[in-house]
């Protein structure tokens, strides 16, 4: 692929700006870094934001426009297969095959040929209809105290984020933990590791490092198979969401599209790179209506 392009005019819209980026260098090589770059943010609090205002994440984004750009490409008539992949920042045939079926819903041969199926997913459809939130947010940020917690853990990116509730599987038939210090549970949402970078297409995904844990006192033992985590004493902007009695996972990515989509943004405040926090209190029945859990966003302060 050739070099990246330099940015375009600069906008005061961090989100625009990378966008913008991918939108001038959709045949170059892009980084997740670069991106999070124009943003001026860390890759991992840019790819939330770009995922909650863009339904789409920051590889998935410029995957979709490239294969766009190879379906104008294919409706020509003229371009090789083999070509159009590698252009597109694919390894292989079979890889570009497999993305351009699942989004136009036939192999690119058939679509040159004429054979064009309705859409099965689009940038358009990102913004599909999600539950509405009952979402509150406080005042002001809320300093909260150093807590230690415990619990299952493993890092994910955009392809295997659907396996997250299966640590608080893992968790739960465990509960209470010996030496554990409340009630209270935490989802914690870490930066992952970063992602091997075989190709193009994989150097834009964005990991997740993501722990379903407890409190745990300070000279507690740490437990077997379970991870412990130190955060320190920290600024969060706050926000409750009050749940309808509905499937609770609808609810939560509503919750998640408002937050970092529009609340964060425009809250005032700067990010810090530290882990953002779901936190569930004792009583929390996910299927009652009234039930309530908080999103803590660390800021500065």
């Amino acid at each position: 692929m050739p070099a990246m392009n330099a940015a375009p005019q600069p906008s005061r819209d961090p989100m625009d700006r990378a966008r913008r980026l991918i939108e001038a260098n959709l045949d170059a090589q892009l980084s997740l870094s670069d991106l999070a770059d124009a943003a001026c943010l860390s890759p991992y609090h840019f790819s939330r934001l770009f995922t909650a205002r863009f339904g789409f994440s920051p590889m998935a984004y410029v995957r979709a426009r490239r294969l766009e750009g190879a379906a104008e490409r294919l409706r020509g008539g003229h371009t090789s297969l083999i070509d159009l992949a590698l252009d597109c920042g694919f390894d292989s045939q079979k890889g570009f095959t497999r993305a351009f079926t699942r989004i136009f819903g036939v192999a690119p041969g058939r679509y040159r040929a004429g054979d064009r199926a309705p859409r099965k997913e689009s940038l358009a459809m990102a913004t599909a209809h999600l539950p509405a939130t009952n979402l509150t947010q406080a005042p002001a940020p809320a300093r909260k105290p150093a807590i230690r917690i415990a619990g299952a853990g493993r890092d994910f990116d955009e392809t295997t984020v659907a396996g997250i509730p299966a640590l608080w599987d893992e968790l739960t038939p465990r509960l209470p933990l010996p030496g554990q210090a409340s009630g209270w549970t935490y989802g914690v949402c870490c930066a992952g590791p970063p992602t091997q970078d075989p190709g193009p297409q994989q150097s834009l995904k964005g990991g997740l490092h993501y722990i379903a844990g407890v409190e745990l006192s300070q000279n507690a033992p740490e437990p077997e198979g379970f991870e412990v985590i130190e955060l320190p004493a920290t600024a969060y902007v706050v926000f409750r969401q009050v749940l309808d009695g509905g499937p609770l996972h609808p609810q939560m990515q509503s919750a998640v599209r408002e937050i970092w989509g529009e609340r964060v943004p425009n809250c005032g405040h700067k990010l810090v790179r530290a882990p953002d926090l779901e936190v569930y209190p004792p009583d929390f029945e996910p299927n009652r209506a009234g039930a309530w859990v908080e999103w803590w966003i660390p800021v500065e302060g």
